[in-house]
């Protein structure tokens, strides 16, 4: 309990310095509207061909939204892994963390916290609800439940991605780039249709970093696609078996720190 009071002060602390820069409110209006703007390009394409066999538009983007919820929910919480490579390692402020008698984790997850951040995931949830409107879906106890566990499964999946690599970056803080496969990249991948998807995308997002698990196959409980309703609520172990992998990394690569500089 006292490292989750330590790291909410940590966050309260960067909310109240946020606001002190009176642009703040304007930030917060960009990342809305890249979001909003973000599936523009899906909408007009089912707008002009129409569905894609029983694939609709309110499919398509529910599964593209529990992504994008979950990707901004830990990019807004873990926002300190997301930078960690660049503004601890590579600049030895990560020596400092160490002289605190505190938990590593907790400071480096609650170094950074960006408020504009929040417009990702509250956009991703206002587009939840709009396509289970839009299809008919009562928002019935159960609904909830699997919509909670599938968000919680997908932000212990990014926040891994996150927390891997910083875990690898005590070994390099160059060569990261392509991590952008796992996080930006990832939610944009659950616009095609599964069925659809190359052998490789489809068994490297459901078996290596499990982003269909968490996003794919809760909806398709939720909705009564035909998959098998045990299968949605695999969302959540998944979620935190890879978050505990990448918790793995990250204490290897501690253990390995013998502190750097610019």
């Amino acid at each position: 309990m006292g490292e989750c009071r330590l790291y909410f002060r940590f966050l309260r602390m960067h909310l109240l310095s946020g606001l002190e820069y009176k642009g703040w409110w304007l930030m917060i209006l960009q990342v809305l509207l890249t979001c909003v703007l973000d599936p523009l390009g899906t909408i007009l394409m089912f707008a002009r061909f129409g569905s894609i066999g029983p694939w609709s538009m309110e499919r398509i983007l529910l599964i593209y939204a529990m992504a994008v919820t979950s990707f901004g929910l830990a990019e807004s919480f873990c926002r300190g892994f997301d930078y960690f490579p660049m503004k601890m390692i590579r600049t030895g402020d990560f020596d400092r963390l160490l002289l605190r008698p505190r938990s590593l984790f907790t400071q480096a997850a609650a170094s950074f916290f960006h408020i504009h951040r929040l417009s990702r995931p509250a956009a991703g949830a206002a587009m939840i609800l709009w396509c289970l409107r839009r299809q008919g879906i009562p928002l019935t106890p159960a609904h909830i439940a699997m919509l909670i566990m599938a968000l919680a499964g997908g932000f212990g999946v990014y926040a891994g991605v996150l927390v891997m690599t910083s875990g690898i970056a005590f070994f390099t803080v160059k060569a990261l780039e392509w991590i952008v496969v796992f996080t930006n990249a990832s939610y944009q991948v659950t616009r095609i249709p599964k069925e659809y998807m190359p052998w490789l995308l489809k068994n490297l997002f459901t078996f290596l970093v499990p982003m269909l698990a968490v996003s794919y196959y809760p909806a398709t409980v939720i909705c009564g696609w035909g998959e098998s309703a045990w299968l949605g609520w695999l969302a959540l172990p998944a979620g935190g078996a890879f978050l505990g992998a990448a918790v793995l990394v990250w204490r290897v690569g501690v253990r390995h720190y013998k502190s750097a500089g610019s």
